[in-house]
């Protein structure tokens, strides 16, 4: 990857980053329609690129074993979280990813402190894991619906007014904590007007495929729009920083929204540069031999090394050269 290109996915997520330590008003800071000066046409071809290297640094990732990825996604309902999950991660190693969805909490759940269940759910190293709705539910959800916090079972004295600052500050420190031991934390809220969500929801009503997607439960939500949008201000606020921004993507078109979460996430890796290991010089001298081997297996007529042959820039990577294809009737020696 050219420094070039780096610093080109760096400048077009650069109006997405919310700055640590600004204050954040969603309807004045964030158009859900903004793409960028870019055309559907041209962003297939840019989310087909992102989509490539996602699984050569996804391969990377993994094979170097030292850091691990977890991608909170937040969006109101219909903001596009399962498309943006489906799209962007489909060219990579499905046994590389892992994603987490989170409902209602259980009784189990509820009897831990309220970051618990989502701790069970971390990456490993070498992993990416994808939170589709995240710990950041417990600022959100929670604060629209206070009445949650009583099944929290709380201490009486720790559900005062200064609870979401506590929080922001809690969920600040274990980020922190994770990225110092080599998980990065990457946030992206997917940024969707009022209109397209009604749009959305209709178009979930009108097509009986997609009926199972919408619950009334959705519209009653929907009338808390003002007090959701008040929440995610703030939660953008309080908890973009140095170690784990927030991008707040715009939702209204769906290929731009990809795009920018598939740019967010190569450019978290590209910043790790994962490395394939070094086998180191003894493990090579073993795999030479293991190759002379397999070499003199090779069939009457065939090449001793079908790739090296095709590729014999591979070849010279392991320090020696592909053996000449052998002439029809030419056997294995007996020596």
């Amino acid at each position: 990857m050219s420094d070039e290109r780096a610093e080109r996915i760096a400048d077009f997520i650069g109006p997405l980053r919310v700055k640590p330590g600004s204050k954040v008003r969603l309807e004045r800071d964030f158009d859900p329609r903004y793409k960028a000066g870019l055309k559907k046409r041209d962003g297939i071809e840019l989310l087909r690129t992102g989509v490539s290297l996602l699984a050569e640094y996804q391969e990377r990732l993994a094979a170097q074993d030292t850091y691990g990825v977890l991608l909170c996604l937040q969006a109101l309902d219909a903001g596009g979280k399962d498309g943006t999950i489906r799209h962007v991660m489909s060219g990579v190693n499905p046994q590389g990813v892992r994603v987490s969805s989170f409902k209602v909490p259980s009784a189990e759940e509820l009897d831990h402190d309220y970051l618990w269940r989502y701790a069970q759910r971390l990456p490993t190293r070498g992993e990416i894991a994808i939170f589709n709705r995240s710990h950041y539910e417990e600022v959100l959800v929670v604060r629209v619906h206070p009445e949650n916090l009583v099944r929290q079972k709380l201490p009486d004295d720790t559900r005062g007014p200064d609870i979401w600052q506590r929080r922001y500050r809690e969920i600040n420190h274990w980020e922190r904590y994770l990225t110092d031991n080599g998980f990065k934390v990457v946030k992206i809220f997917l940024n969707l007007s009022k209109e397209e969500q009604r749009t959305r929801f209709l178009k979930r009503i009108d097509r009986p495929e997609k009926n199972w997607k919408f619950s009334a439960a959705d519209v009653r939500e929907r009338r808390r729009w003002d007090d959701y949008q008040h929440a995610f201000s703030e939660m953008l606020s309080a908890t973009s920083t140095k170690w784990a921004p927030w991008y707040v993507v715009p939702a209204d078109r769906k290929w731009f929204g990809r795009i920018c979460a598939a740019a967010i996430l190569v450019h978290t890796l590209m910043d790790i540069d994962p490395q394939y290991p070094d086998v180191g010089e003894e493990a090579r001298k073993e795999l030479l031999v293991a190759k002379r081997d397999l070499e003199q297996e090779a069939p009457a007529g065939a090449p001793a090394d079908p790739y090296a042959d095709r590729h014999p820039s591979a070849a010279r990577a392991t320090g020696r050269r592909a053996r000449p294809k052998k002439k029809r009737g030419q056997g294995v020696s007996s020596k």
